[in-house]
C-alpha cells in the first residue's frame, strides 16, 4: 500500500517485478538504475545466492511525476523466482500497488511462467486482492532470442486480462522503460481514483522578500506548543447560576503537590482527555512521545537539536535512533532490519545519505529525519518491540 509523507508533499508507492527464476527480473532493475538519472534514483539494493539469482530482493527508489503538488517516488522490488522462496515472495509483495510480470519468452519456460503468475494470483487473494483489479504490465523478456516464443502464444497463455504488454530485451535495456511508463501510469491513475494523495495544500502566506529556507519551512510546520501547560478555563455557568452568586466564598485553591510527578507518556485530565507527555513544565515533542523507554533520550536529544537549530546534530542523533529501532528486530544488515519492520526503503536510504553530510544539512532535512524516526517507532510498535517481561 503506498504512504504519503505530508511534510515532504511525496508519495511513495511499490511496484514489484515478478515472474519466474532466471527470467530477468534484477537484469530488469539494473538496467533501469543505469538509465536513470542520477538526481531520480536512490542506491540499488541486492542480496543474492551464491548462484548469482535474487535470494531476498532488489530495492531501487526511483522519483517520477507529481500528481497533484505531490511528487511520486517509486520504490522498484523484485521477488526470488524459486519456488521454494514463496515465503519471501509473500512478503516482498505485501502493500504492492502495482505489478510487472517479467515473462521468460524461451519454449522451456512456458511452464515455469504460467507457475509462476498462478503463484502472483494466490498471493494476492491471501491480502484480499484480485489481479484482474490490479495494476499489471507484462513484459515479455528475452525477445532477442532467436527461438523465442511467437507473443500471440505468451498472451494466449498468460495474458487472458488484458494486460498492457510489452517485448523486451533486459540485457540491452529494449522496451524496459516502456513497460516502467506503463506500470506507473497505472499505478497513479490507481492512486488517484483511490484518493490517496492529498489535495493541493492552501496558498501561504508570502514570505518577504529575503527571507531564508527556514522562514519559507515556518509556514509549512504545525505551530509549536506552548512551553507550559494550558490553564484550565472555568467551568461555564449553569441555569441555577447567575451573576449575584458571584459574591459567594470562592473555592480554596488546590494545595500543592506533595511531590513531584514522574514524567509519563500520556497524563490524564480530570475529564479523561489526555494531554502530552512533559517533564517539568515542557511539552516533549512528538517523536519523544512514541519513543520506547530506552530510545526515550535519544529522541528527545534529536528534538532538542532542532529546536536549537543544530540541524546536523539533529540528523546524527535521529540516525542513531533509528540504527538501536531497527536493531531490536533481529539480526542482520539495517536493510533487512527495516524490511523485517516494513520501513519505507527509500526513507532509510535518504536518511543514511544525509547523516554522511552532516555539516551539509538543512532545516528541511533534519524534519524528514524527526519524521523517519517517528515512522520507525510507529514501526516498532506495530510489532510489539521491544517485548517486555
Amino acid at each position: 500500500m503506498s504512504s504519503v509523507n505530508l511534510l515532504a508533499r511525496e508519495v511513495a508507492a511499490k511496484i514489484v517485478f515478478y515472474g519466474p527464476g532466471l527470467s530477468g527480473k534484477t537484469t530488469t532493475l539494473r538496467k533501469i538504475y543505469e538509465t536513470v538519472r542520477p538526481a531520480h534514483r536512490g542506491e540499488m539494493m541486492s542480496i543474492a545466492t551464491e548462484g548469482d539469482r535474487t535470494l531476498f530482493f532488489d530495492f531501487l527508489p526511483v522519483k517520477v511525476e507529481r500528481v497533484n503538488d505531490c511528487s511520486v517516488r517509486l520504490a522498484l522490488y523484485t521477488v526470488p523466482g524459486q519456488v521454494f522462496y514463496n515465503a519471501t515472495r509473500k512478503l516482498v509483495l505485501q502493500g504492492a500497488d502495482g505489478v510487472v510480470f517479467v515473462a521468460d519468452s524461451q519454449p522451456e519456460a512456458l511452464d515455469s511462467n504460467r507457475e509462476s503468475l498462478q503463484n502472483l494470483e494466490e498471493n494476492l487473494l491471501e491480502q484480499g486482492i484480485r489481479l484482474d483489479r490490479f495494476p499489471l504490465v507484462m513484459q515479455w523478456n528475452k525477445r532477442d532470442i532467436d527461438k523465442a516464443l511467437p507473443v500471440e502464444q505468451l498472451r494466449a497463455t498468460l495474458n487472458t486480462r488484458g494486460a498492457p504488454e510489452f517485448e523486451t530485451s533486459a540485457t540491452s535495456g529494449r522496451g524496459v522503460l516502456d513497460a516502467l511508463k506503463a506500470i506507473t501510469r497505472l499505478v497513479i491513475k490507481d492512486l488517484r481514483a483511490k484518493r490517496i494523495v492529498p489535495a493541493p495544500r492552501a496558498t501561504p502566506t508570502p514570505v518577504a522578500p529575503g527571507a531564508g529556507l527556514e522562514a519559507q519551512l515556518s509556514q509549512h510546520l504545525p505551530v509549536r506548543q506552548s512551553q507550559t501547560m494550558p490553564t484550565v478555563q472555568p467551568p461555564a455557568m449553569t441555569p441555577r447560576q447567575s451573576p449575584a452568586s458571584s459574591s459567594m466564598p470562592a473555592a480554596p485553591a488546590p494545595a500543592p503537590a506533595a511531590a513531584a510527578m514522574p514524567p509519563s507518556r500520556m497524563e490524564l485530565t480530570p475529564t479523561g482527555t489526555s494531554v502530552p507527555r512533559t517533564v517539568g513544565q515542557r511539552v516533549l515533542g512528538p517523536a519523544t512521545a512514541l519513543a520506547p523507554g530506552e530510545l526515550f533520550d535519544h529522541a528527545r536529544a534529536a528534538e532538542a537539536s532542532f529546536a536549537s537549530g543544530q540541524y546536523g546534530a539533529c540528523v546524527t542523533a535521529c540516525m542513531d535512533a533509528v540504527r538501536r529501532a531497527l536493531a531490536l528486530a533481529g539480526e542482520g544488515t539495517l536493510a533487512q532490519q527495516g524490511f523485517l519492520l516494513r520501513v519505507d526503503g527509500s526513507d532509510l536510504l535518504r536518511l543514511q545519505g544525509l547523516s554522511n553530510r552532516v555539516d551539509t544539512v538543512r532545516v528541511d532535512d533534519a524534519a524528514f529525519a524527526l519524521y523517519f524516526v517517528m515512522q520507525v517507532f510507529t514501526r516498532l510498535n506495530a510489532a510489539g518491540l521491544p517485548e517486555t517481561a
